[in-house]
């Protein structure tokens, strides 16, 4: 077992992790659930492996949800009551913060002085309460933002709508706060700094990792035969949730293109689409569908539901290209886990997607929004796919779990001892709340 940091004059021994509107138990490809619960789940785990115990707070979304769930060895997700338990969009939680943040601050204060070392807080709801949990427990808040307004309302997709200003501010908030500000990419650190004036001192790189165990490359003829695909089959897929963020209505006019182009391929095209309506996708959810009758493809496009991680891996195996067309990603960690199973992407070039995949390497990247730029460059792919499989494989294999997980716990360390030589202390006692004392570092 790796040796634990130390904070201050003692040793790393439990983080609070705050994942207000999502839980790491959802599904990934559905509502609210995406990267960022995949980035909890394998965090959270790495960080138990290190003798580091986790606890999740996420809001609970179901009056069948137990109290604490134990994830994995190490791990405890804890659901905090905050509002109804359903109907409620992610657009009306913050009238919930209070709530939640009073559920966290109880479970805290059922423990002795210092049960938690660490706050690390995920997307602008949580950081709301980790900032106010930082004061409190006179602990680090590092903060992971996954994505930011400013960023999405610059390049909005046709038809969704734009974050609203309380999150603008918001966030403007958590950064102003935080210990240490966690990017994805340089991209995403510049961004930062550039639209939140985050203080560069406090922002750091630390890239997400894949599972290399469970995507890795194998048998595609095998794949296609357990997902009922033909052997000669010209597979396009896309995964993800199924919003205008993440435009797979621009893959479908990519084949659309591509048969204009070329119409021998219609006996052999597959294009598959692995996710559910989320977001502003939840108001049209057949709009994709209905899209891909009148582009004429209706017949060779199938549209999937979320799959298990292990199902999704015969999907990356399966397919010729993977394409990642969305208008931002903070990184997309859905092009590193195809690269991982040896199949090369073909993505936007925008947010952290050109870190995701190597420009002509692992994959191509795509400047402009036109179909036919995509159907180009999924030609190209196809064309030298052997050696771009081989990139992409190469390029996966930098990025690890554990990589993230170690920079995490190096970050966490800083932050502690930091705040130990600053002597921060932690805010008086509010009336009516149990006196939690200030930690002695």
């Amino acid at each position: 077992m790796p040796a634990r940091r130390r904070l201050g004059s003692r040793a790393l021994r439990r983080v609070a992790t705050i994942s207000v509107h999502t839980s790491p138990l959802d599904q990934p490809g559905a509502g609210d659930a995406g990267g960022m619960n995949v980035y909890i789940v394998e965090v959270s785990r790495r960080l138990a492996a290190r003798g580091i115990a986790v606890d999740v707070f996420t809001r609970a979304t179901s009056s069948d949800l137990p109290p604490v769930v134990e994830m994995s060895p190490g791990v405890t997700v804890r659901h905090v009551s905050a509002g109804p338990f359903e109907g409620l969009g992610k657009e009306e939680l913050p009238g919930q913060l209070c709530a939640f943040t009073a559920g966290v601050l109880r479970e805290e204060a059922l423990h002795e002085p210092g049960h938690y070392d660490v706050v690390h807080s995920h997307y602008w709801l949580s950081g709301q309460v980790g900032w106010l949990a930082r004061d409190r427990w006179s602990v680090p808040l590092i903060h992971t933002a996954h994505t930011l307004a400013k960023v999405k309302n610059a390049a909005l997709a046709d038809g969704d709508r734009p974050e609203p200003r309380a999150r603008v501010i918001g966030e403007e908030q958590v950064v102003a706060e935080a210990d240490r500000l966690v990017a994805n990419t340089e991209e995403e650190a510049r961004q930062l700094v550039e639209h939140y004036g985050a203080d560069p001192r406090r922002t750091l790189v630390v890239p997400p990792g894949v599972d290399l165990d469970r995507f890795t490359p194998g048998d595609r003829a095998a794949a296609r035969r357990a997902l009922g695909v033909p052997a000669d089959a010209v597979v396009l897929t896309f995964v993800g949730r199924i919003q205008p963020l993440k435009a797979p209505d621009l893959l479908l006019a990519a084949a659309a293109r591509m048969l204009e182009d070329d119409p021998s391929l219609r006996g052999r095209l597959r294009v598959h689409v692995v996710g559910a309506p989320s977001g502003s996708g939840l108001e049209a959810p057949r709009q994709l569908e209905e899209l891909a009758a009148h582009l004429g493809i209706g017949d060779l496009v199938r549209f999937l539901p979320p799959q298990s991680p292990d199902r999704l891996a015969l999907h990356y195996r399966a397919a010729d290209v993977a394409v990642v067309p969305s208008h931002n990603e903070s990184f997309g960690l859905v092009a590193l886990e195809a690269q991982a199973c040896g199949t090369p992407v073909v993505a936007a070039a925008v947010g952290g997607l050109p870190t995701a995949v190597r420009d002509g390497v692992s994959g191509v990247l795509v400047g402009s929004r036109d179909p036919g730029a995509y159907a180009a460059a999924i030609r190209a792919v196809l064309a030298r796919r052997p050696m771009l499989a081989a990139g992409a494989r190469r390029h996966a294999a930098a990025f690890s779990w554990d990589r993230t997980a170690g920079a995490l716990v190096d970050a966490y360390a800083a932050a502690g001892a930091e705040m130990a030589a600053a002597g921060r202390p932690a805010l008086r006692p509010v009336a009516g709340l149990p006196t939690v004392p200030q930690v002695a570092w």
